[in-house]
This record gives C-alpha cells, sequence and structure tokens, in this order.
C-alpha cells in the first residue's frame, strides 16, 4: 500500500466535500465584510504608527502576540475509525503516512507566523530601544516553531495522559522562554540559551514512553479538527453535522440551576448546559480577551469603538452556532416541548451572552468617560444598540421561517 498516495486521497476527498460549500460563504458576503475590515485595520495601523505612545512595553505585546503562534501545532491526520482495523498491519510504516502532514501542517504554520511578524515589525522597530534584524527574528521563531510541533507530535503519542499534560506545559514554557530571551537579551547569549533549551527540551522528550501509533487519540483529534471546519462553515450555510467535542469544566456545572424547571424552559436548560462544554464557549472566551486587550490598547482613540463594535459582531457570529448544536437530537423528538420554546430560548440565551460580552468589552474604556464621555458613552450605546438590533433581526428570521412553513 502507497500510504503517501492514501495521503493525497483522503486529503483530497476531504477538501471535495469542502468546497462546494466556500461559494455560499463568499455569496454571504463575508469577502466584503473581510475586504472592509482589512482596510479599516490598515488604516487604524497606519495612524497608531505615527503616533505610538511613550513608553509602549512592545516586546509583551510581541510575546502575547507570536506565543499563541509558535504554540499552535495541529497536524491533519485523516485518520477514520476502520483504520485501527485496514491499518493496523502498516503499523510500523505509518511514519510514512504522516511525515507529509507534519510537514505540510508546519509549513502553512511558519508562513503565517512570518505573515503576522511582517505586520508586527513596523511597530517593533518603532517602539523598541534595541530591536533584532527581521531575518534573524523570523529564522528564530521558525526553529522554536518546529521545536513545538514536534514536541506536540511526541506528546500525541505518550501513553500517560498525565505525562502529556506535563509536557504540554514544559512546550509552553520553553518557547515562552525562547521568544522571551530573544526580545530582552542580546542576539549571542540569547541564541546561545535558546540552543541549550532546545536540547534539554528535545532530551526530555525521549523519557516518556509512546506508543508506535496512537490510533484512537489521533481519530478523536482527527474529528474534532473536522468538527471545527464544518462548525465555521455551519455560521454561513446548512452543513452536514460531525461530532462535537464536548469538555467536563466541572467548574461551570452549577451555570443553569437556577432555571425554572418547567417544559417552557426545558430546551433553555439543555442549551446551557451544552454551550457550557461546548467548543463554543472556549472560542467565545479566546475572541473576547483578544477584543478586551484591542480595546485597551486602542482606548484614546476612536478605533476603540470601531474594535469594539467589530468584537460584538465576531461575538455574534460564533454565538449563532448555537443555534446549531441540536440539530436532530433525538431527545427533542421525544420530549413533548411546546411549539416555539426552542427558537426564544436560542435568541434569550444569544441575546443575554452577546449582552454580557457587550458591558466586559467596555470596561476598558472606564477610565476615558471623565475625559471623553461623549465618545464612551455613544461606544456603549452603539454596543447595545448592535445587541438589541441583533435580536431583533433573529427574532424577524423565526416569523418568517413560521410563516413560510404554514
Amino acid at each position: 500500500m502507497n500510504l503517501r498516495e492514501l495521503y493525497d486521497k483522503r486529503r483530497g476527498q476531504f477538501w471535495g466535500d469542502i468546497l462546494p460549500y466556500l461559494g455560499y460563504v463568499i455569496q454571504s458576503g463575508v469577502a466584503v465584510v473581510t475586504l472592509f475590515l482589512l482596510i479599516a485595520f490598515a488604516a487604524w495601523y497606519t495612524a497608531f504608527l505615527q503616533h505610538i505612545p511613550q513608553e509602549l512595553p512592545i516586546r509583551w505585546i510581541m510575546l502575547v502576540i507570536l506565543l499563541p503562534l509558535v504554540i499552535n501545532s495541529s497536524v491533519r491526520t485523516y485518520l477514520r475509525p476502520a483504520d485501527t482495523v485496514f491499518l493496523l498491519p502498516q503499523e510500523s510504516r505509518m511514519h510514512i503516512y504522516f511525515r507529509k502532514g507534519w510537514t505540510a501542517g508546519v509549513v502553512y504554520k511558519i508562513i503565517g507566523l512570518g505573515i503576522v511578524l511582517l505586520i508586527l515589525w513596523p511597530l517593533y522597530i518603532r517602539s523598541d530601544t534595541s530591536p533584532k534584524t527581521l531575518l534573524a527574528t523570523f529564522l528564530v521563531l521558525a526553529a522554536l516553531k518546529l521545536l513545538a510541533s514536534y514536541g506536540s507530535w511526541r506528546e500525541q503519542l505518550m501513553v500517560s495522559r498525565t505525562a502529556a499534560g506535563a509536557y504540554r506545559l514544559l512546550r509552553w514554557a520553553v518557547s515562552a522562554l525562547g521568544i522571551a530571551a530573544w526580545l530582552w537579551h542580546p542576539s549571542g547569549r540569547s541564541l546561545i540559551f535558546i540552543a541549550l533549551l532546545g536540547l534539554a527540551y528535545g532530551f526530555a522528550l525521549r523519557f516518556p514512553v509512546r506508543h508506535l501509533v496512537a490510533w484512537e487519540r489521533l481519530i478523536a483529534i482527527e474529528r474534532r479538527q473536522a468538527g471545527r471546519v464544518m462548525l465555521v462553515l455551519s455560521w454561513f450555510v446548512n452543513v452536514p453535522q460531525r461530532e462535537q467535542r464536548v469538555h467536563a469544566r466541572k467548574w461551570l456545572s452549577g451555570w443553569g440551576k437556577g432555571i425554572p424547571w418547567g417544559k417552557d424552559e426545558a430546551y433553555r436548560y439543555l442549551l446551557v448546559k451544552s454551550f457550557a462544554r461546548s467548543d463554543i464557549l472556549g472560542i467565545l472566551v479566546r475572541v473576547g480577551l483578544l477584543g478586551v486587550l484591542l480595546v485597551w490598547l486602542t482606548r484614546d482613540d476612536w478605533a476603540s469603538a470601531a474594535v469594539y463594535w467589530m468584537g460584538l459582531l465576531i461575538i455574534g457570529l460564533q454565538l449563532s452556532a448555537l443555534r446549531k448544536l441540536h440539530p436532530e437530537s433525538f431527545w427533542l423528538h421525544i420530549y413533548p416541548l411546546p411549539e416555539g420554546t426552542r427558537r426564544s430560548s436560542e435568541n434569550k440565551l444569544i441575546f443575554q451572552v452577546q449582552l454580557f460580552w457587550a458591558v466586559l468589552l467596555w470596561l476598558p474604556l472606564i477610565p476615558s468617560v471623565p475625559g471623553t464621555p461623549d465618545r464612551t458613552l455613544l461606544t456603549l450605546a452603539g454596543g447595545i444598540a448592535l445587541v438589541l438590533l441583533s435580536r431583533w433581526n433573529a427574532v424577524r428570521k423565526n416569523r418568517r421561517t413560521d410563516e413560510d412553513d404554514e
């Protein structure tokens, strides 16, 4: 069996299933919105470069932005449950199959890392007192990226999940120390430190016991990655639902206990519990925290209002995936839910969560209220109006759907 051809075939099949939906995504206006965002960001960034605040913590900004990009090391394997039977005889040769996916994933991510570095570079060289050269910085980041990708792959093969979790923390620490050493210290000493750190990390990765191929774990990871792609597409068009990842999150187990017990609130209770354990919540938190940071960085300019409103739009788009959580649930057909409660529960939860983020995203602007009350209060008013408009639009669509069904 030619394992390289098998990998290419499966990758082609996956993207062959995805590409027909991309036309609907473009028709939805996402291309126009993306172009508008790029133009708005370019205008704001150009203005920001001309009026850079004194003592801007550029090294910390570089570390916060670049570290996740260095750490992110997912690999598409396109494995399927039946492979535990049909590909098991090829287990000793599966490195041929995985090598292509690992190499392609690393190359694409290094290219993305380079693009982000180019965007940050004008700000870096204007703010840092002793900036490094662009080529040297890129090579250091690429080397750290290769090291992190290698460590991530070894973690997935480890027999002990406790060991894998510990090595995941170690990977974060090694990458953070490597980037910080390069940004804060002279080039010669930092390169020696990074080289020694990389050798020690690579040596440490040899100790944990590993599977030759962690079949079940890799299949589960592949299922989640494919599910995320379908989740993004579901924002724009109806797509076949994939299995969703469920997170335990025991610290959120009490969320929803205050919901009244009754048929009218049954679906709302299910939705809250599902939301608390879904990937949507994790994505929402990351997007929201990034929005808080950007609003804080632009708090002295009207650009903060644009960032604030755009952040709310993105959060609303993420929340729309809640309508796809239980499209064909068996229990929703068995349990006698009152008519209309499902859509009303979805609209109510989305409205509440988006309103919460409308307030949270605005908190970095509170210190600016005494100096520029008109701008800060108008920003908040516009955000609340945007949330109300989103709810009104959802209710209107529901009514139109009901009329079409009749």
